[in-house]
């Protein structure tokens, strides 16, 4: 039993460290997002909702500068200001903006952004007990190894998620009858909105795919979808 303990104290540090950050996220948007009221939006979002049959699709603005898209555990989709900004300004188009919310609805769909606060503090709940164990067998490098073989499972579950985010975006945008035109030349800008440098990083270590691997499962589906209703 006392062998056991720091798996036990690790899984309860897990479950803790869950309850907290669900908490803090949900106060941090809440303090700091409003409403989306955009009238060309609105058409865009009104026809997805139309497509899923449901009332309407709301999302939520939030106040940070950085450019971003994201859904919350509790199922809200937030866009950032920043984002927001980039469309105001031209350098995003309605449709391209109507991609990355369904995108969103995508993950709260799919059941990511829930499980997304899992695994993290999951992956916290094995790093702390593999540290333990395998520190006692490697010390000084034994918590480098561990650091580094969870880093790349957290980031290989997270590019699985933004593949299946992706086809359910798609599959949402032809519905809505906007089509995936602007979800694909979004991803051709987004490292420049961005300002991220991913395209010089091994495919390997991102938390993302990369763009072009993005389009390309994207037209694959597309073809796949086609043959499917010629078939038909």
């Amino acid at each position: 039993m006392i062998k056991l303990m720091p798996i036990l104290l690790a899984v309860l540090y897990g479950l803790a460290m869950y309850r907290f950050s669900a908490w803090r996220t949900k106060r941090e948007l809440d303090a700091n997002s409003t409403e989306l009221a955009d009238p060309i939006l609105k058409v865009l979002m009104d026809n997805m909702a139309k497509a899923l049959d449901i009332d309407r699709i709301r999302v939520h603005i939030y106040e940070i500068e950085p450019v971003n898209g994201l859904a919350a555990p509790d199922g809200r989709i937030f866009i950032t200001r920043g984002f927001f900004n980039k469309y105001r300004q031209g350098q995003v188009t309605s449709e391209e903006m109507a991609s990355v919310i369904a995108h969103e609805l995508g993950h709260v769909a799919l059941g990511h952004s829930r499980r997304r606060m899992i695994d993290f503090s999951g992956q916290n709940a094995m790093r702390t007990a593999l540290i333990m164990i395998v520190g006692r067998f490697i010390p000084y490098i034994g918590p480098w190894i561990v650091n580094g073989l969870i880093s790349l499972l957290a980031a290989k579950l997270s590019r699985n998620d933004e593949f299946e985010a992706d086809a359910y975006a798609s599959a949402l945008l032809v519905k809505a009858g906007i089509g995936t035109g602007p979800q694909k030349s979004l991803f051709a800008k987004l490292e420049k909105l961005t300002g991220a440098r991913g395209a010089a990083m091994p495919a390997w270590i991102l938390s993302h795919p990369k763009t072009d691997q993005r389009i390309a499962a994207i037209e694959a589906n597309e073809a796949k979808w086609s043959g499917g209703l010629t078939n038909a």
